[in-house]
């Protein structure tokens, strides 16, 4: 009877039991052989990998300068008067006390790693789903050996694997990212709120924006969103619906066994370029597959986001004109760039069931304007107190639905 979990192969010295010497023999086999016994015992990611991959990632390789003291300083000048306004005209501030809030001015290295310190239970989640048990064929008969040798290697390579793409992804995210909230995720309650000033002070340039402005509206996009996530409820709904999105996944035991077995060429050199073709490609290496009960938490997941976005949108807005006098260039660019994320942005959704399209933000602004609309400002205080009070799917295309069910009347 097969196990769920296959053995990993003791990878000896080139012969014996090692199926590298056997496949590609001699010192080839037990180099690679040895480079194998490096992954077994390994949990799920391999972090010192994430973090060296990571760091490289969002430097591009190159050794980062330390923050100016003065531009510290400037941004705690505007953090205050930032805080102060958020505080009062958000209408969250009876709730959560933002006064006390402070910019954490770091670069895009130290946001990378400090996003994979609060990210690491998720992503733990989602290396544990990828290498979760794998199913046999089922027909009861012998597997093939060199099918069983691949998968295997699979299972060898996945922490190491994992410990890169989460590096990758997250260094390529911090590299291009304002703040911690671009990637519109919950993060670790506190009093203080990465922001990356010369990301900033880069986007103003690019657009022709004023600097002070943009850096303004980014501390009151930045400490509104803080606020809104510091509402339990939303936080923990978000929070458990990425959990249960990441651990549905289930591997695929076939995907890379299939292509690694493609390898035809007995020259070294030419195997290490297609294995490095095929490592290379993440989400064949991550073998991941979407399941039915992803597809089936996808709604609410969407609809809860689209919610934070339109709401953190809004109040934005609200805050930020009353001390920018008309930010709407500023709003306008910024939105786009978040929508416009690229690559690295588009892979991270398909991870963790984030999907920030236009259409996404649209329905979520969408939904908020319709409820003040009808209600005014304060027809939003229901989504401040508890999570059935969040919309459904369907709400979310109906605010006056959603209106009615809470029986919100209007002014």
């Amino acid at each position: 009877m097969a196990d769920d979990v296959p053995r990993p192969f003791d990878f000896g010295s080139g012969d014996g039991d090692d199926p590298f010497g056997k496949m590609f023999g001699g010192m080839f086999g037990g180099m690679f052989g040895d480079m194998m016994k490096m992954f077994q015992g390994q949990g799920p990611i391999q972090w010192d990998t994430a973090r060296q991959i990571a760091q490289s990632t969002a430097t591009s390789g190159t050794p980062e300068s330390n923050i100016d003291p003065k531009v510290r300083l400037e941004f705690e000048e505007l953090a205050r008067i930032a805080a102060m306004q958020v505080q009062i005209g958000s209408g969250i501030g009876d709730r959560c006390d933002i006064i006390g809030m402070e910019p954490d001015m770091v670069t895009p290295g130290q946001c990378a790693q400090r996003t994979l310190d609060d990210y690491r239970p998720l992503f733990t989640d989602l290396a544990t789903a990828l290498g979760g048990p794998r199913t046999d064929s089922g027909n009861g008969e012998s597997a093939d050996p060199m099918s069983e040798m691949f998968t295997n290697l699979t299972g060898m390579l996945a922490p190491m694997t994992m410990g890169m793409t989460v590096g990758s992804m997250v260094g390529l995210i911090a590299k291009r990212s304002l703040g911690q909230y671009d990637l519109p995720l919950p993060r670790p309650p506190g009093n203080r709120v990465a922001l990356l000033a010369h990301n900033i002070d880069g986007f103003a340039s690019d657009w022709d924006l004023p600097r002070d402005d943009v850096r303004m509206w980014t501390l009151v996009r930045e400490f509104v969103t803080h606020q809104i996530y510091g509402l339990g409820h939303v936080r923990d709904a978000v929070n458990s619906l990425v959990s249960a999105h990441v651990a549905a996944f289930r591997p695929d035991p076939h995907a890379i066994s299939e292509k690694l077995s493609t390898i035809e060429s007995s020259d070294p050199t030419d195997m290490m370029a297609s294995l490095q073709r095929i490592l290379g490609d993440p989400e064949l290496l991550l073998g991941a597959v979407r399941t039915p009960e992803q597809d089936r938490l996808r709604p609410r997941l969407d609809t809860i986001l689209s919610v934070v976005i339109g709401w953190s949108d809004y109040t934005t807005d609200l805050v930020g004109g009353r001390i920018l006098g008309n930010p709407a260039r500023i709003a306008e660019a910024a939105r786009r760039r978040r929508i416009d994320g690229g690559e690295e942005t588009a892979f991270v959704e398909r991870l963790l069931g984030v999907h920030i399209t236009r259409h996404q933000v649209e329905i979520g602004r969408s939904f908020v304007d319709g409820v003040v609309q009808r209600a005014g400002a304060d027809g939003l205080s229901p989504l401040y107190d508890a999570a059935e009070n969040l919309p459904t799917p369907t709400e979310l295309e109906a605010p006056g639905l959603w209106l009615a069910r809470l029986e919100v009347s209007g002014d």
